[in-house]
């Protein structure tokens, strides 16, 4: 008989126990699913996996979209772990069993053998907080199924980080499993001391011929993709801040020319970065690797070897390509680093970090302070020398793509992509600046060198612009968040559509107004209207959001007269909603409206796409 449910956005993650009464004990098995765009609902559903082995449970873990959603309705208990990307939408690896769960054709009683749970990933900086999780919960419910306990909604702007609601939300979990199946509390677990078996075993080899970790131009009509990415080769790489402005801006050129790559306005281009070869270097001095030994990976229990892993595989591709080693480790690096050490005092210290009590103490001493891996390792240098080869693959997650606005139209530039971005260098406590892992190597790439190659596919972005010609667009796109209006802007004045409006924001008209030129000539041509903010030429600071206001008749009749759209683009901390109440103020000012009504106004435009945003923190 069904039961009632309850049940959550950043990261999808799903756990299915299935207790196969006519085995003995130790047939009580856990499938871990997950949907994961950068690799937090994959780190958490491996955290749950260990956690399950060690109470002797069976473990199968995969990506969502790699599981027959048609066996749901045979399952008895699962655990949706869901992250949510752009704006509220599921995660890449999940976006078909998203289409199957939401057909309209599924009866509503099909999943009401289905007990369930739901962890939801989020960044609460974002407006669809946890939008996908809670999506899946109204829908799962529609179709029968009951929940075993409240949703987690784990956010990342928590002082303590998204474990602050993980790590209770999986005690809760675990309670919950054990009163449903009382036969696990006569199971022993596994030490917390005892290390469990490594995914993969190394096996070294003594191979002298090409291993095909060089990049091949593919040949054939594929278009590319994560798993094919095409050789895009680097044709500029310019810095486009003057040199004595703070930031270093890069605006960057690839020749795609052979490649059957296609984009539009609003869509993105993504890319895996490299380790720093000094970053290699030390990983492998710590643990004493040879760079240039080579290897083939072999399962332990079966599981697919990683697809972007050559077979045979060099300790250097592995460590420079595929490794993160430069992130800021998550929970799960610290619970398997403990099963390792000897020494006390690092397993009392690694043991306080995995404690309840000790998590303050662990986001100051990581988090806070963007500690990395690979620098958390030379901190527990006992630890780090017992190490061994086989589990570097379970403790450092694979590099995760990064994702750029295209900042160019192939209207304009046929067979090249071009992309703007900022290098992120910035002070903490830590003595060596943090520096973003993508951008810095990025600008580290020298064209004049030589031939430089950069692996890259295109995705669709979620800005979508209008089609019909007498639509006018409004583009507000502070700093780098003007690239995909650079796009757009080409695109349409290529196309004959010339009702174009950009409100433009830098701190400085001569150190960081990007593509001036640009926007000076389309002025010029009568085909682009623009208003800018210069936060520090004068002594007041003025931002978008001022200029905005300042405009409230022109949108007012841009958007209710000529049923203009309105795009913004940027950085997703206060500019986003501080543009949005401007405009908001604007409708209430020239339209004569109260807020509640230009709230509504907002909401109807966003809801039919006239009112559209693209925002990163």
């Amino acid at each position: 008989m069904c039961r009632d449910a309850h049940f959550t956005y950043d990261t999808f993650l799903v756990i299915t126990l299935s207790e196969e009464r006519n085995v003995m004990m130790s047939g009580l098995s856990l499938l871990i699913l997950y949907g994961s765009q950068t690799g937090t609902a994959q780190d958490t559903a491996q955290r749950i996996a260990w956690q399950a082995q060690r109470k002797r449970l069976q473990v199968q873990l995969l990506p969502l979209d790699s599981y027959n959603v048609a066996n749901l309705i045979s399952e008895s208990l699962v655990v949706f772990v869901c992250a949510t990307t752009g704006q509220g939408d599921p995660p890449d690896n999940m976006k078909n069993f998203w289409r199957f769960v939401f057909r309209k054709s599924l009866p509503a009683g099909s999943l009401c053998r289905l007990d369930c749970a739901i962890l939801g990933l989020g960044d609460s900086s974002y407006p669809k907080f946890n939008f996908v999780a809670k999506k899946l919960h109204k829908r799962l419910l529609q179709l029968g199924a009951s929940m075993l306990l409240p949703v987690g909604l784990a956010d990342d702007q928590h002082d303590l980080g998204s474990d602050a609601v993980i790590d209770p939300w999986l005690a809760s979990f675990w309670e919950k499993v054990l009163t449903l199946y009382p036969s696990l509390a006569e199971l022993i677990p596994l030490s917390e001391d005892e290390p469990l078996p490594p995914t993969y075993v190394f096996h070294y080899v003594d191979v002298k011929e090409e291993t095909g970790e060089r990049l091949r131009i593919p040949t054939g009509q594929t278009v590319p993709s994560a798993s094919h990415p095409f050789p895009a080769r680097l044709l500029s790489n310019r810095r486009v801040t003057d040199v004595s402005h703070f930031q270093d801006v890069r605006h960057i050129e690839f020749d795609i020319s052979g490649s059957n790559i296609e984009f539009a306005a609003g869509d993105v281009v993504m890319m895996r970065p490299c380790n720093a070869a000094e970053d290699v270097q030390e990983l492998c001095q710590l643990l004493r690797l040879d760079p240039e030994a080579r290897f083939i990976l072999r399962a332990t229990d079966g599981t697919a070897v990683p697809a972007g892993l050559p077979q045979p595989c060099t300790v250097r591709h592995l460590v420079e390509s595929y490794l993160d080693i430069a992130a800021v480790p998550r929970r799960s690096f610290f619970e398997l680093l403990s099963t390792f050490t000897t020494d006390k005092l690092e397993k009392d210290k690694l043991s306080e970090f995995n404690s309840a009590a000790g998590q303050d103490e662990l986001h100051t001493y990581c988090n806070r302070v963007r500690r990395t891996a690979l620098e958390v390792l030379a901190d527990f240098p006992r630890t780090t020398e017992v190490l061994k080869v086989d589990y570097l693959l379970d403790l450092f997650p694979q590099i995760q793509p990064r994702s750029f606005s295209i900042a160019s139209s192939l209207k304009v530039h046929p067979h090249r992509l071009q992309i703007l971005v900022a290098v992120v260098r910035y002070k903490t406590k830590m003595h060596k600046p943090r520096r973003g892992l993508c951008s810095t190597w990025l600008a580290s790439l020298d064209p004049t060198a030589g031939d430089v190659f950069i692996p890259l596919w295109v995705k669709k972005g979620t800005l979508k612009f209008p089609k019909e010609k007498d639509t006018p667009v409004i583009m507000v796109g502070p700093g780098t968040g003007v690239a995909p209006f650079r796009s757009a802007l080409q695109e349409r004045i290529a196309e004959g559509k010339t009702d174009n409006f950009l409100f433009f924001g830098c701190r400085s008209q001569d150190k960081d107004f990007y593509f001036r030129t640009e926007w000076e000539e389309m002025t010029k041509a009568g085909q682009l209207t623009v208003f800018t903010a210069f936060s520090r030429d004068q002594e007041e600071k003025v931002y978008v959001q001022h200029r905005v206001k300042e405009n409230a008749k022109l949108l007012w009749d841009l958007i209710t007269r000529k049923h203009g759209c309105f795009y913004i683009a940027g950085n997703a901390k206060q500019m986003p909603a501080s543009v949005r109440e401007a405009l908001q103020e604007a409708f209430q000012q020239e339209g004569g409206v109260s807020a509640e009504e230009a709230e509504r106004m907002l909401t109807a435009m966003e809801m039919t796409g006239k009112l559209q945003s693209e925002t990163w923190s």
